[in-house]
């Protein structure tokens, strides 16, 4: 069977690999055929979450054929907080539904 591991160390910048694996083989097994952790040493896998197609997956779920294997990295800033902080910076009359609105229109539009 067909598959594809994909890591992206930084943004905008995706290593991949196309892989021929038996039937049967599972995630641990691909990310390993890979060669991802020879590529990113620096990488602990067993903490890194992975998935299939964008959705997380346990790292002993069996594969399909022309599934993709995604390795994520660790979140630096959790979002709630980046949101949080950049709402403090905006200021309340930035943001929102009607942030937008011409001079002189009706409310809401």
């Amino acid at each position: 069977m067909r598959v594809t591991v994909a890591y992206s160390p930084a943004p905008r910048e995706v290593l991949e690999w196309q892989l021929e694996l038996p039937a049967g083989a599972t995630l641990r097994q691909a990310v390993l055929a890979s060669g991802l952790p020879n590529a990113v040493p620096t990488l602990a896998l067993e903490q890194a979450d992975v998935g299939v197609w964008g959705r997380k997956a346990r790292w002993e779920q069996p594969l399909r054929d022309l599934d993709r294997v995604e390795v994520y990295r660790p979140l630096r800033v959790d979002p709630k907080v980046a949101r949080r902080e950049r709402f403090q910076k905006q200021g309340a009359r930035a943001t929102g539904l009607f942030a937008g609105r011409r001079p002189g229109g009706k409310p809401g539009y």
